[in-house]
């Protein structure tokens, strides 16, 4: 399937990765949102849950293993970016998972280019995708108080 100017949206799904009131920020190597920070994640692929998922993209981009916290997502948000002429250029479902990293060594890998543990009173202020700042705002409360 596309995912610039797809057919239908497509499911995406982030590990939202608290350990010591820090968050594991990845700066995003591809678009949609190169250059931007946001949570490690990817879509989903055939066949694959959305919880294995999560540890997938977890592994891939950012070198962790990670557990869950909880069976259900967080949130579900869209994501849908329109290009210069008004244009679907982008649709995402966004499943965002709690999650505790239980081992591996914080590193960028596959789309990523940068890591880092972010203190949560300091994630603000980095350069966020959209989605992840709004996805932020509305839960940051309850991940400190994770």
């Amino acid at each position: 399937m596309r995912r610039e100017y797809p057919s239908q949206p497509i499911v995406g799904v982030g590990a939202v990765i608290v350990h010591d009131g820090k968050l594991v920020l990845v700066k995003r190597g591809v678009e949609p949102g190169k250059g931007k920070w946001s949570i490690p994640g990817g879509a989903v692929e055939l066949g694959e849950g959305v919880r294995d998922t999560a540890i997938r993209e977890a592994k891939e981009e950012c070198g962790l293993d990670i557990e869950l916290v909880g069976d259900t997502p967080m949130d579900a948000m869209d994501s849908m970016v329109t290009d210069e002429k008004g244009r679907l250029q982008y649709h995402y479902v966004l499943l965002q998972f709690l999650a505790r990293p239980k081992g591996g060594i914080l590193n960028p890998t596959s789309d990523v280019t940068e890591t880092r543990c972010v203190p949560l009173e300091n994630v603000e202020k980095y350069d966020l995708t959209n989605s992840f700042r709004a996805f932020f705002k509305k839960h940051r409360k309850e991940l400190e108080g994770f």
